[in-house]
């Protein structure tokens, strides 16, 4: 069964507005995994779907942040990770959805995310 990833894109991608700590290429490297990746962010879906299109990265969803529970109901997986950079919204969605939440940097360090080159 597989892993669901949800990211925020501000403060955790590095394409975000502030630029976060993930690159596109750990968000290609769990793709390539086998985990199922999307966006739960601030930004409307079409704009969060652009930037994934941008970076030819495809997605299983995108949706605003408050709709978690929705994704996890879509979705069956092992586990769900939501990871996002502020802690009044990103954790709080997260926790309230039955979502792990990380912080960016913490994501970053798991096995995952590094290359296995």
């Amino acid at each position: 069964m597989a892993i669901l990833i949800s990211f925020d894109i501000d403060g955790t991608l590095e394409v975000g507005d502030p630029p976060g700590a993930l690159t596109m290429d750990m968000v290609r490297r769990v793709r390539d995994k086998g985990f199922l990746i999307g966006s739960c962010s601030d930004r409307p879906p079409s704009s969060q779907r652009t930037i994934w299109e941008q970076h030819n990265i495809p997605v299983d969803f995108a949706v605003p942040k408050h709709m978690l529970a929705e994704v996890k109901a879509q979705f069956d997986a092992e586990s769900y990770y939501h990871i996002g950079d502020r802690e009044d919204l990103d954790k709080r969605y997260a926790l309230e959805a039955g979502f792990e939440f990380l912080w960016p940097d913490e994501a970053a360090a798991l096995p995952w995310f590094i290359s296995d080159d």
